[in-house]
């Protein structure tokens, strides 16, 4: 194989200074035919990073998937966050779009039409958080507050039909960070649809056995060792899954779907998290029925138990496949979910 030398590759007008490795100047060094040093521009994994502020926070999200790769409140990280050059670890803070969690075997029926996903789990033989959170998002507003990005999901075997999703990341000194997800149906047949998100809280303690949980769950969602649920959703009461009072977590490992959901007058589920000195609230608005707690028992040791996913869903894991909860977005019909996190307490 011959390598190119002498070749360029421009930054991006919407590239961040910092995002470079290598040379000098952030580049990596490249040899030219005259023996002259050129400099090569360096692309993040995680391509352009969009950096936010409002008072004493701060966020980045990613131009892969639209993720959520640094959330800050006076510069301590209230989610587990990670480097741009590197893929999110367990999925943190990605957005899963047109669903969320995973599809048994990866099939599904849809208007009278079976239909086969690539299995994106193969270990589990399940098709797991949509089709969006490895695919570039392009910029459609920015704000020194808040960024939208958007992209265009067409169709592909085992989803055919063209989803225009766009998702919007907002920061106020007084309420924190606001998520919108907004998908719009761009194609000529109704589509099925769903979404969720994949933050991790931490409340800086070594360890989430230390920390304080608060979930408005009345139920939870038995599943198998692949994750695919296995009975209805049972009552929380008498299980180690009945947060809905505040307690200890202690050695509680959790990796399950709860739903019946309580809300405040403005249809808000509101979560918490408390440890040290600090109290993360996290809201999931109207549509989230579904609240994925993950306490992260089976993650490397650099991870394990360091922070406690709170995953807002809009339909629980198999959904494609049960019916439950899936929407219908007629062709031009749109809807928007939205959720946040504030730190309530520092």
């Amino acid at each position: 194989m011959q390598l190119l030398a002498g070749l360029k590759v421009p930054r991006s007008p919407s590239s961040p200074a910092g995002t470079n490795t290598g040379g000098p100047d952030g580049g990596q060094l490249g040899q030219q035919q005259d023996g002259s040093m050129s400099q090569l521009t360096m692309i993040p994994l995680t391509g352009t990073q969009y950096d936010i502020r409002a008072g004493d926070y701060v966020a980045t999200v990613t131009e892969l998937g639209a993720g959520l790769r640094r959330l800050c409140h006076r510069d301590r990280p209230v989610i587990t966050g990670y480097e741009p050059d590197e893929l999110p670890p367990a999925g943190a803070g990605q957005l899963l779009a047109p669903w969320p969690n995973r599809i048994d075997h990866g099939h599904y029926s849809f208007a009278g039409a079976s239909h086969q996903l690539d299995l994106s789990e193969p270990a589990h033989g399940t098709a797991i958080h949509g089709l969006t959170r490895w695919m570039g998002w392009q910029p459609a507003a920015r704000a020194q507050d808040a960024v939208t990005l958007r992209h265009v999901l067409h169709g592909s075997p085992g989803y055919p039909f063209c989803l225009e999703l766009e998702a919007t990341y907002q920061l106020a000194a007084a309420s924190g960070l606001e998520v919108s997800i907004t998908a719009r149906n761009g194609g000529s047949r109704p589509a099925p649809y769903g979404t969720g998100s994949h933050p991790y809280l931490t409340a800086g303690t070594p360890t989430i056995d230390e920390c304080e949980l608060e979930l408005p769950a009345a139920r939870w969602l038995p599943a198998d060792d692949r994750g695919i649920p296995r009975a209805d959703p049972q009552d929380v009461s008498g299980t180690p899954y009945d947060f809905r009072e505040p307690a200890l977590i202690g050695g509680t490992s959790i990796d399950h779907a709860l739903t019946g959901l309580a809300r405040d007058a403005a249809g808000r589920a509101w979560a918490a998290l408390a440890g040290g000195d600090i109290r993360l609230a996290f809201w999931a608005g109207p549509g989230y029925n579904w609240l994925q707690v993950f306490s992260g028992d089976a993650l490397d040791a650099a991870h394990r138990r360091r922070a406690i996913a709170v995953e807002p869903m809009t339909c629980p894991p198999n959904a494609f496949a049960s019916g439950i909860d899936v929407l219908t977005l007629a062709p031009g019909a749109s809807v928007t979910h939205s959720w946040g996190i504030q730190v309530a307490q520092s």
